[in-house]
């Protein structure tokens, strides 16, 4: 059973997380979600806890199983690290090497492949800093998808919308099994 370690960052598109986390446990795999702070704002630990069936990691500091500290374990143990919705705050701590909650701490331990689906404002993914950090991830070998174009929850058109799940969770597979370029 492969593990995958679910980040969810800050972004309206976290709900979106819940379909995730069940898409992936229906493809036969462990989930594991780690909520940032600002992704609580969106969705409940709870709704994820119970989609993903695992207890959801929301502080740096979950210390629940053993002596061994949570997010190092968690690292250790990923087969991926699927970061959806990536807000451009977690791309930009993820670029410049913070490590400041669980999520951008477990993706700087991790030796797993990384697959990052951004959501955000079109003028925030469009800016020079967010394209930077986006070329600086994908010059360690993370990969990315999306983000789409379309109606985006701020009332602008444009780029800047998470994936469709369907999407994340095929990319999330061929990443899993090697095929992903």
């Amino acid at each position: 059973m492969k593990h995958i370690l679910l980040g969810v960052a800050g972004s309206i598109a976290a709900y979106k997380a819940a379909d995730l986390a069940s898409q992936l446990v229906k493809q036969g795999c462990k989930v594991t979600c780690v909520m940032t702070k600002d992704a609580q704002q969106f969705i409940t630990p709870l709704t994820l806890q119970v989609l993903s069936k695992q207890p959801v990691v929301t502080d740096l500091f979950d210390e629940k199983e053993s002596w061994r500290p949570t997010h190092i374990g968690l690292a250790d143990s990923a087969d991926l690290l699927l970061i959806a919705p990536a807000s451009a705050n977690v791309m930009a701590a993820m670029a410049h090497g913070l490590a400041n909650d669980a999520l951008t701490t477990i993706a700087l331990a991790t030796r797993a492949p990384v697959l990052v689906a951004p959501a955000m404002n079109g003028k925030m993914w469009s800016h020079p800093a967010t394209q930077k950090n986006v070329e600086t991830l994908k010059s360690w070998g993370h990969h990315f998808i999306g983000p789409d174009d379309g109606m985006l929850a701020c009332g602008y058109e444009g780029s800047g919308r998470l994936w469709p799940v369907e999407g994340v969770v095929a990319r999330a597979m061929e990443v899993l099994e090697g095929r992903a370029a």
